[in-house]
């Protein structure tokens, strides 16, 4: 069960991979999940930073999360691609930890940060809100095989304000796009 400390976050390694999948299949089943190979190719990626959630050092991942980092400098965009926890490790804070670290890398950039939701996943949804992730959109029939719809969420970018230091929220301009 999870440790009374809190989530590990850390980077994750090839060796986390066939756990990612293994999780993948479990959350996912009936909409595509990623296989070992995307897994793979995702964490080759030099735009992507992807972490996992751990319930001590050492210990197999209970959780994994990946955002890239897209778009020329000093115009970037983030782009949530993935969020998973163990069943048995839902509730517990790793959700909340993976997210907030993929935020770190989002605002170290200066960017938005968009993402895709089932519009039937009350949990994620309330999570990203409460992050300041608003509804953009909708996809018709965007996980396949079932043909749930999804959100397209955004949150602003933050945005370091010259005269006081502070960081805030900058407004998007334009429509939302991912």
């Amino acid at each position: 069960m999870p440790d009374r400390q809190g989530p590990l976050i850390d980077p994750l390694a090839p060796s986390d991979l066939v756990r990612c999948a293994e999780i993948e299949q479990i959350l996912f089943a009936g909409d595509s999940p990623w296989p070992l190979e995307g897994f793979v190719a995702e964490l080759r990626a030099n735009y992507n930073t992807y972490f996992a959630a751990r319930t001590e050092p050492g210990a197999l991942i209970v959780g994994y999360a990946g955002i890239s980092v897209l778009g020329p400098a000093g115009d970037h965009e983030c782009e949530v691609h993935t969020i998973g926890v163990d069943p048995a490790f839902q509730g517990f804070g790793y959700g909340r930890a993976l997210l907030e670290a993929m935020l770190e890398v989002a605002d170290a950039a200066y960017a938005p940060v968009f993402l895709e939701v089932r519009t039937d996943n009350d949990p994620a949804i309330t999570l990203y809100r409460r992050y300041g992730f608003e509804t953009a959109g909708v996809r018709k029939n965007y996980y396949q095989p079932s043909g749930a719809d999804a959100y397209t969420m955004v949150r602003p970018a933050r945005v370091r304000e010259e005269a006081s230091g502070r960081e805030q929220a900058k407004p998007l301009e334009g429509p939302a796009n991912s």
